[in-house]
């Protein structure tokens, strides 16, 4: 008989787990605790923007014209109790507040409340991004007859779908052969597709995670700190880029330099890394980490003081500025920790007119930040500007077209947090252009 699986949390994870499931031929019940979510899910939409998702969604949700009904949302434990052969826990791990730690409680209630309604001989299977050791805790607070298994999610937002349906590898940590058994059932399809399937105990599960995040940011925060060297030296840190890229060792992804990572994964993972590795007794191996965190929170300061310099150098009361993108990456509507938006919040709090746009992250950019101003279009937030930042690489902004942008701003200059324009272009069109970590022409 088929498994079926329910997914617990249905955030930006868990909706695209569901989703996947269903399109990998299993039932599949999707709970949350928050009704107005699975109203949206029931109805094949998603409160975020994900590219590909909602069109995932009305292929399965049933209800749907045309759809294979395979995929349901509930509210209700006992249901999903009822159901589930394997239960996949999804829900959100947050940062503490004043604190490096990650925020246990959101896990702990789910396995709580699962732990009362599960069926012996199901699977649990935890997704979550949590401290090492978690696992081994959680287990015991599951009844007799009931297995866990840890199965880190590694899903980078704008490719969420892929990444889910082609993985470029499936971690999972378990105590015994019928969960990694149960494991290679669900993941059959992808693994028939050639996806690496790694079996490890669970603390390895837990820190694959926690260390893949933790190299990203460390690539990304290198460069960031080789455009320092070049903004000192004179160098060009794109032609570096270009350089050591070559070499296979090193490899040329993630090798941009701008203002830095964002979002709702990276900073509060690698944070939540040293707090654990301090508990374990083992901080000494992650200090480095404090300085990848403050070479990219120091990268937005750079920015706002570029901005400063290309105003005059003075003040930046007054001034108009320009801000592209609001969202922390491209095709996301994610603003958690965006590094635009902080740019652009710094400069409105010492006195700038900051108007902001951002093709897909507006409605959530207003209510975080919602005395900036924002406009409609690319167009209409340059109009009148004194300086313009590109701070969110969109193929929007990059496709823009510098002439016409020209003929409404108020002073011709740009700044590319990104490095991700065509300087020519623009300066071909009477732009100043200036980059982070590249020389002045």
């Amino acid at each position: 008989m088929a498994l079926k699986i329910t997914v617990i949390g249905t955030g930006y994870l868990g909706a695209t787990h569901a989703a996947a499931m269903a399109e990998l031929g299993f039932e599949v019940l999707g709970l949350d605790v928050v009704p107005e979510k699975i109203e949206l899910l029931s109805s094949g939409r998603v409160p975020m923007y994900e590219p590909g998702l909602e069109e995932l969604l009305a292929k399965h949700v049933a209800g749907i014209e045309g759809s294979s009904g395979r995929l349901r949302f509930t509210t209700s434990w006992e249901e999903v109790g009822a159901f589930g052969d394997v239960h996949f826990v999804c829900v959100n791990t947050p940062q503490k507040h004043g604190e490096y730690a990650c925020d246990m409680s959101y896990v702990d209630a789910a396995f709580a409340s699962l732990a009362e309604v599960v069926r012996e001989g199901a699977l649990v299977v935890g997704k979550s991004t949590v401290p090492v050791g978690s696992a081994e805790r959680l287990v015991g607070v599951l009844p007799e007859g009931v297995e866990l298994a840890w199965n880190p999610e590694f899903l980078r937002e704008g490719f969420a779908v892929q990444d889910t349906l082609h993985p470029d590898r499936i971690v999972v940590g378990v105590q015994d052969e019928r969960a990694e058994k149960l494991m290679r059932e669900v993941y059959a399809g992808p693994v028939g597709d050639g996806s690496p399937f790694v079996v490890t105990d669970f603390p390895t599960a837990e820190l694959v995670k926690t260390s893949a995040n933790s190299f990203l940011a460390t690539k990304i925060s290198f460069i960031n700190a080789m455009a320092e060297v070049c903004e000192a030296a004179g160098g060009d840190v794109v032609k570096l880029a270009e350089a050591i890229g070559y070499d296979d060792r090193i490899g040329a992804k993630f090798l941009r330099a701008g203002i830095g990572f964002g979002g709702g994964c990276l900073p509060k993972d690698i944070r939540a890394f040293m707090a654990r590795a301090g508990e374990l007794g083992a901080d000494q191996a992650l200090t480095f980490l404090r300085e990848i965190d403050s070479i990219n929170m120091r990268r937005r300061g750079q920015m706002v003081e570029m901005a400063r310099e290309a105003l005059g150098g003075s003040t930046f009361l007054g001034r108009r500025v320009a801000v592209l993108g609001a969202t922390f990456k491209p095709d996301s509507d994610d603003v958690r920790d965006s590094p635009a938006l902080n740019v652009a919040g710094q400069i409105h709090l010492q006195g700038g007119q900051v108007t902001v746009y951002d093709p897909k992250g507006m409605d959530n950019a207003r209510r975080l930040f919602p005395t900036l101003g924002y406009a409609e279009s690319a167009l209409e937030a340059v109009r009148g500007a004194d300086v313009v930042l590109h701070l969110t690489e969109w193929r929007e902004f990059r496709e823009l077209d510098p002439a016409a942008l020209a003929e409404v701003a108020a002073s011709r200059v740009i700044l590319d947090g990104r490095n991700a324009l065509d300087s020519e272009r623009w300066r071909t069109a009477g732009w100043t252009y200036r980059a982070m970590g590249r020389p002045r022409a």
